[in-house]
Order: C-alpha cells, then sequence, then structure tokens
C-alpha cells in the first residue's frame, strides 16, 4: 500500500491552481495504485504555528523528559513529522505569493526539521533521515520565474526536503496564470502533460 502525505498551502483552498494540480495527480495516482491512503493537511485552514523558542526548546526535549508544557508545545509537531514518517509519498500545493513560499510551508519545514529525528548532525555535516520516500511539489504562479534569478521557491524547496533527507523530488510547475488566457490554457497544458509523464 502506498501512502500519500497531501500539504495544501492555497488561500483559494480547493480552487487553487496549485490545489487542483494536486488532486489530478492524485486520482492518477489512483487509478494506477487501488491501494492508496491519504492523510491531507490544510496547512491554511489550520496552520502550524510559527516557531518560537519555548517550540523549539520543547522538540529537542526528549519526550520522557517533557515538562507538561513542554508536551503541549511539542504535540503538534510530532504530529506533523510522525505524518510525513509515515508517507511514501508527498504532494506539496505551492502557490508563489510575493515571489516565494507561503508562510504556512515554512512553518511547517520549521518543524519538521528536526536535529535527531528527521536530520541528525555528522562529521561531515548534517544528513537526512527521511529517506526512500518522493515529493511532487506542484508550483503555480502568475509570472514566469522558472531558470531565472527570481525563482527563490523551488530551490529553497528542494534544498528542505533533500536536508531531510528527501531527495527524489519532482517539480510540477504551471506559470504565467496572470498573464492571460492563452498563457493560462498553456500552463494547464504543460503542467497537466508533467503528470501524465510522471504518473505513466
Amino acid at each position: 500500500m502506498t501512502h500519500v502525505l497531501q500539504l495544501n498551502n492555497s488561500i483559494f483552498g480547493d480552487q487553487g491552481q496549485s490545489s487542483q494540480l494536486a488532486s489530478r495527480f492524485l486520482q492518477r495516482i489512483k487509478t494506477t495504485d487501488t491501494e492508496v491512503s491519504v492523510t491531507e493537511r490544510d496547512l491554511v485552514q489550520s496552520p502550524v504555528p510559527h516557531l518560537t523558542g519555548t517550540r523549539f526548546q520543547a522538540g529537542l526535549t526528549a519526550p520522557e523528559a517533557r515538562t507538561e508544557q513542554q508536551a503541549q508545545e511539542a504535540k503538534l509537531a510530532d504530529t506533523v513529522i510522525e505524518e510525513l514518517e509515515a508517507a511514501d509519498v508527498l504532494l506539496i500545493t505551492a502557490p508563489v505569493y510575493n515571489f516565494n513560499i507561503t508562510s504556512t510551508l515554512k512553518a511547517w519545514f520549521d518543524h519538521v526539521a528536526r536535529a535527531g529525528r528527521t536530520f541528525q548532525y555528522t562529521e561531515t555535516g548534517p544528513q537526512g533521515l527521511l529517506r526512500d520516500k518522493t515529493a511532487y511539489v506542484f508550483i503555480t504562479s502568475g509570472g514566469q520565474y522558472a531558470d531565472t534569478d527570481l525563482d527563490f521557491q523551488a530551490p529553497y524547496i528542494k534544498h528542505m526536503l533533500g536536508f531531510i533527507g528527501i531527495t527524489d523530488v519532482h517539480i510540477i510547475r504551471a506559470e504565467g496564470l496572470a498573464m492571460g488566457d492563452q498563457a493560462i490554457n498553456d500552463a494547464l497544458a504543460t503542467a497537466h502533460q508533467s503528470i501524465a509523464r510522471l504518473v505513466a
């Protein structure tokens, strides 16, 4: 059985283009694998709180050594890490707002990047601990930023996933969605072709 974790980050919910691309991808997976299970976390409707010093320290404290307050502070971070650990496939909707990733996705990364749990420090540098997972990232944007100096999003997401051990990362883009009907049609057609190729 394949277990999918889907992270939604569009402020437009199911109507967001990134959400629709992820749903299209998931439906195609289900046609080829009837035993797919899905955990969906909407980071807009139920955002992970921004990291604080208290939450950070609580996460680094061994569960058996946490105070009652630390246990409460670490509870959500523990949950999102467990969701990630249990997943075989990660789907991330990643609309571009103001040239970068959403603050909701940044907060999620801040909580799942935990030393000793999802990565470890070694003599040669940090080493990711979450291996044998595949990630698909659905990037949508009003402008066109791929392969330019303004592409801040894809490199960061790939770096953070690699930092925790997920190196099999596929980027599906739909760009130019604010540049007229023809640009929208072309962008979505390209994204649909990428999905069909990846799930073939």
